[in-house]
């Protein structure tokens, strides 16, 4: 990707020597910069939002943190998300996230996905191009944008999801699609798994090559098989080629399953094919979703995930089902979501080794703490860096920020040019920022706990501005801003 390097550079800044300089410091913390490799004892200096000042002496400034024994890090970039609502965002600060992304589904327009936290949003947010919203509106004739909006949720059994498309409608597709990208998307969303018979192999070129003329990635849930089957992973890599589109595979390991060293060989195959294709995994191992998706309504999911009843969870209590609670939830909560626990953690530790893992939450959507979810909400990050860096030495601490910070901004901004400013520690970044204790760090939400908050996340920065202090949600902190394909502004 296209690196902008002048949005990177800033003239160097002298050492403070009066109060105000800066608005905001950051003393003695090891500050690590998984692009340059630094990690070291530094001293931070912000001011309107951005880093302008990386120091080996103290500096002084309007608010002063004190980072003894804690890491300084770029804040996190949760890439796959469905959690933008306000009660998301809350609880994905604390876990340090400081971007969330809306790129599996998308939206459309894509602002829409951030509806509910528009006005007054904590922490960065944005979303792709929704097909499925898309196909929505041209095969339905309604407009829902995204799958919650405005008091109207969207089904995954409505014939957005089930009716194949017609050549005429397939055109519309992809007027719609246009008209989001124009519009500043990041990208496309493509939920293939969730609408498997329903998109035509003339319909797939179409987004593909929409993708490829337009430089932007397809962010694809690709179609599911029988546990290690790699033909829904070999369809979209063989479209990405034929079409020079950047593809990212989302969620890897609760796809590939026990096959998951195939498929990142396949990955590795087709890069040196010259195909622009990246993936990501969660820290947590259940998988969570719709009971109508089209894998529980049309296929034999116990046969596909290795699992029966006993093994999922309804989200919304947090029991385990039985047939027949499955079968009554199914026919008069369809819109309910799932955990079904399935994935090992040594398929996991294996897409972790993958140099280019990345890490998300694909958190569920919050709106209230009376209501549960499942815990990548609130622990997916801090779990990576306490069990598999602290704990189990999957991953060095520096290149596990790496895989949730740097990552997904250089695979953003050939296209996106706004993230050329996140997921580093350097003059001119956006002040995005982490500290936290490395000793310590760990998740405090698991299944049926999805709320508690993590330990060792002490502050996090968000455009400049303290909006975890000591651990604690800033009331008054509102910082975070939509992200689209807008150019820099100087």
């Amino acid at each position: 990707m296209l690196l902008l390097a002048w949005g990177l550079i800033a003239p160097p800044v002298p050492v403070a020597s009066a109060a105000g300089e800066f608005s905001l410091v950051i003393n003695n913390g090891r500050v690590i910069n998984p692009e340059s490799g630094l990690d070291a004892i530094r001293h931070v200096g912000i001011r309107q939002g951005r880093v302008v000042a990386i120091s080996t002496t103290p500096l002084q400034g309007s608010q002063t943190i004190d980072a003894t024994g804690l890491v300084v890090a770029p804040g996190f970039i949760d890439i796959h998300s469905h959690t933008l609502t306000p009660l998301g965002q809350q609880r994905n600060v604390l876990d340090g996230v400081t971007t969330q992304l809306e790129m599996e589904a998308g939206a459309l327009p894509s602002q829409a996905a951030g509806d509910l936290v528009a006005n007054r949003p904590i922490i960065n947010y944005g979303a792709s191009v929704g097909h499925f919203a898309a196909r929505i509106q041209v095969i339905e004739g309604r407009d829902l944008p995204y799958f919650f909006y405005r008091g109207e949720q969207g089904s995954m059994s409505s014939p957005a999801f089930t009716q194949l498309a017609t050549a005429p409608q397939i055109a519309e597709i992809r007027r719609k699609i246009e008209a989001g990208l124009d519009g500043g998307g990041l990208g496309v969303g493509l939920l293939l798994d969730y609408m498997r018979d329903a998109v035509s192999a003339d319909e797939l070129a179409m987004i593909f090559s929409l993708a490829g003329e337009r430089s932007v990635p397809v962010f694809v849930h690709v179609r599911r098989n029988l546990p290690g089957d790699t033909a829904g992973l070999d369809e979209v890599l063989a479209l990405a080629e034929q079409y020079g589109s950047a593809v990212f595979i989302c969620h890897i390991t609760h796809n590939a399953m026990n096959g998951i060293e195939t498929w990142l060989k396949k990955i590795d195959a087709a890069r040196v094919r010259g195909v622009s294709v990246t993936t990501e995994t969660l820290s947590y191992l259940a998988g969570g979703t719709s009971i109508s998706a089209d894998v529980f309504r049309q296929r034999d999911w116990r046969r596909i995930f290795a699992i029966d009843y006993s093994d999922v969870q309804w989200v919304a209590t947090g029991e385990w089902l039985t047939e027949k609670t499955w079968k009554h939830y199914a026919e008069t909560e369809p819109g309910g979501m799932v955990n079904h626990h399935y994935v090992k953690e040594a398929w996991l530790h294996s897409a972790l080794r993958w140099p280019d893992m990345m890490v998300s939450t694909d958190a569920l959507p919050a709106f209230d703490t009376q209501q549960m979810t499942n815990p990548n909400i609130s622990g997916s990050f801090s779990r990576l860096l306490g069990r598999y860096v602290r704990e189990q030495g999957i991953l060095d601490l520096s290149d596990a920020l790496s895989r949730i910070s740097l990552k997904q901004a250089q695979w953003l901004e050939g296209f996106a040019p706004q993230f050329s400013r996140k997921g580093r520690v350097v003059l001119g970044a956006d002040a995005d920022l982490v500290v936290f204790d490395p000793d310590e760090v760990a998740a405090g939400a698991d299944y049926g706990s999805p709320w508690q908050a993590p330990r060792g996340i002490e502050h996090v920065i968000v455009g400049g501005v303290i909006t975890v202090e000591g651990g604690a949600l800033v009331p008054s902190a509102a910082a975070g801003r939509y992200l689209d394909t807008t150019p820099l502004a100087e």
